[in-house]
């Protein structure tokens, strides 16, 4: 690959013979997602978009670790602690617009999901034309452990998961391993590590009518059974219950040990952010559109980043100082509002995201 730098050096744009290149390249952050980065990509797909030499479109990440760590949420917690609202809006409009133009692309987008892809990485990688992950593979929408709730069009994934896994997953920021991925719905294939070269080649070297898919299939291989999919008996129980009290009242009541766990974290976890996430996995379901899902999720965001203070508590404790002993407001579930997820889906964000 003949890689082009951009000006920051955080994306790597380049490609040959009709295939372009992204590689996302903080490896020392896991790739974690900047307006930069953002900005650098959006600015690559859009010549692309009108670039009769490049057809097929790959998206990686550099380094040993992961593709996309997620969202650089140190710099949020910067930006709202500073009252810079105009770049909270900024950072979030462009990311989304990304995964809108990623997920609708006339030129397919493969995305290599190797390592660590989470959050902003789901929103890069699970809305591509073709979702590759690997052995290494260790994807989630963890939003929930800073208080916060998911987003990048997580929510429309996790409202087609098969059974209550979009609410188990969403409320526990639990991690998907390869299996786990193509089960749930986050990933199409697997493609072992040690493969993933040949398969670049492959991709470079395409003899016509090949299609990208198809390519890709040579080099796909059946992981093991998912252990989601073993689960599915007690989670589709549990977190089928109308509100949070009630699913950690059935994951009580449940035998096996992993739902007595899954309990006593959630009773652990933000009260608000659990309580917004399970009725926005929910409205998901009913939405038309991953457009609709980004509308939902933005006017949410805004509403955690410039009305609560659980956001900012939980970059603080998980990211910034790392005590990992966040202070929730409020810290009980008794104490929780009675009209605090109603007020969470009546804010309307300026100005509006489309």
């Amino acid at each position: 690959m003949h890689a082009q730098r951009t000006e920051n050096d955080s994306v790597l744009v380049g490609g040959r013979r009709g295939l372009g290149h992204l590689t996302l390249n903080r490896p020392r952050a896991i790739n974690a997602l900047d307006l930069d980065m953002i900005r650098a990509l959006n600015i690559t797909l859009d010549r692309w978009e009108r670039d009769t030499d490049v057809d097929v479109i790959l998206l990686d990440g550099a380094g040993e670790r992961g593709f996309c760590a997620g969202g650089d949420v140190r710099a949020l917690h910067e930006m709202v602690t500073g009252g810079r609202v105009d770049e909270v809006h900024a950072f979030f409009r462009e990311e989304y617009a990304l995964d809108h133009r990623i997920a609708t692309s006339r030129k397919p987008v493969i995305a290599i999901a190797d390592g660590v892809c989470m959050g902003g990485g789901i929103g890069l990688a699970g809305h591509a034309a073709i979702r590759i992950v690997t052995e290494r593979s260790r994807l989630a929408m963890p939003e929930t452990r800073i208080g916060f709730t998911p987003d990048v069009g997580g929510s429309w994934l996790l409202a087609r998961a098969p059974g209550r896994l979009g609410e188990y997953l969403a409320l526990t920021g639990g991690t998907m391993d390869a299996a786990d991925a193509l089960y749930a719905g986050f990933a199409d294939h697997m493609v072992p590590t040690a493969h993933l070269e040949a398969l670049y080649e492959a991709l470079e070297n395409r003899a016509d009518p090949s299609s990208p898919t198809e390519l890709v299939l040579l080099f796909d291989e059946s992981p093991e059974p998912s252990r989601l999919e073993a689960a599915r008996e007690w989670v589709d129980d549990a977190f089928a219950a109308d509100d949070v009290p009630a699913i950690i009242d059935r994951l009580r009541a449940r035998p096996e040990p992993e739902a007595r766990e899954t309990a006593d974290l959630l009773a652990a976890s933000a009260p608000t952010a659990i309580a917004v996430t399970l009725e926005a996995v929910r409205r998901a379901r009913a939405l038309p559109s991953l457009r609709a899902a980004l509308a939902q999720e933005y006017g949410l965001v805004l509403w955690f980043a410039f009305t609560q203070p659980d956001l900012v508590e939980g970059i603080r404790a998980q990211v910034v100082d790392k005590d990992r002993s966040p202070r929730w407001s409020p810290a009980r579930w008794d104490e929780l509002p009675a009209g605090r997820v109603a007020a969470a889906f009546a804010y309307e964000p300026e100005p509006a995201l489309w």
